[in-house]
């Protein structure tokens, strides 16, 4: 399917997701609603395995969501569009890889952070400048704290501070940071590893990360055994990975 202001491609068992409106990769109604379409095609999807998010060009993953869609007659539909993207993003069982390279700010940056992984180019620059305007982001404030711990999440919240990517990934904000010239190269070769695992593999450790976020130890190690046993243990590809073991040969995935 063609869209106007993003392009999505599935190659092999990776999809692209790239925010095609440089130079800033704006984020309006419109764009959102393609991410939103393009996301949600990947829920019962069987086949894919990786997600990764981009913004077209070298200047910007994406400099947020379009200042003039915060207008009063506006704001509500915005605001539910843009949240529906990490409503979407929770539901996938994919590995999701935001690609950032430039300006990664405001909305932008919050699409980034929802993502399992950030890899990086040199010229990031990474930031919630919201508090500049008297506004807030709402993702950013439920997830950062988890992601930095509430010290360096309230000063990079509370100041509006953007920081580069040696800052960035000093305090584990992004995984890893390789120079803008090699940088779709290398994102080749961080990405291969996910794309040689069962899907239900990842599925589960992604639920079982969640069930840890949301929950007392307790509370989510027995949950997390539950689904060890109830779930992951009917599923074909568990079975296949262990005889796969046993037996020295490599594991024929079925994603079920």
């Amino acid at each position: 399917m063609s869209y106007e202001n993003i392009i999505f491609d599935i190659k092999e068992n990776r999809a692209y997701l790239t925010i095609d409106r440089p130079p800033m990769n704006i984020l309006n109604i419109a764009t959102m609603g393609e991410m939103n379409e393009a996301i949600t095609s990947l829920i019962d999807n069987k086949d894919v395995k990786v997600l990764i998010i981009s913004g077209k060009g070298e200047k910007a993953f994406s400099a947020g969501v379009d200042v003039t869609e915060h207008t009063e007659e506006k704001a509500e539909e915005m605001l539910q569009v843009f949240h529906d993207i990490f409503r979407n993003l929770s539901k996938l069982n994919q590995v999701t890889i935001a690609a950032t390279k430039g300006f990664t700010l405001g909305g932008g940056c919050e699409v980034a952070l929802f993502c399992d992984m950030i890899f990086a180019a040199d010229n990031l620059k990474i930031g919630q400048p919201e508090i500049k305007l008297a506004a807030i982001p709402p993702i950013a404030l439920l997830i950062m704290p988890r992601l930095l711990g509430l010290k360096k999440a309230s000063e990079l919240l509370f100041t509006g501070k953007i920081i580069d990517s040696k800052e960035a990934e000093k305090i584990s904000l992004v995984n890893t940071v390789v120079p803008v010239d090699t940088f779709e190269e290398e994102l080749k070769n961080f990405v291969q590893p996910f794309t040689e695992l069962s899907l239900i593999g990842l599925k589960f450790s992604k639920r079982g990360i969640q069930l840890g976020l949301e929950n007392s130890f307790l509370e989510g190690l027995a949950q997390i055994e539950k689904m060890y046993l109830e779930d992951l243990m009917a599923s074909e590809d568990a079975h296949e990975g262990l005889n796969a073991f046993m037996e020295k040969r490599k594991p024929n995935w079925k994603n079920q």
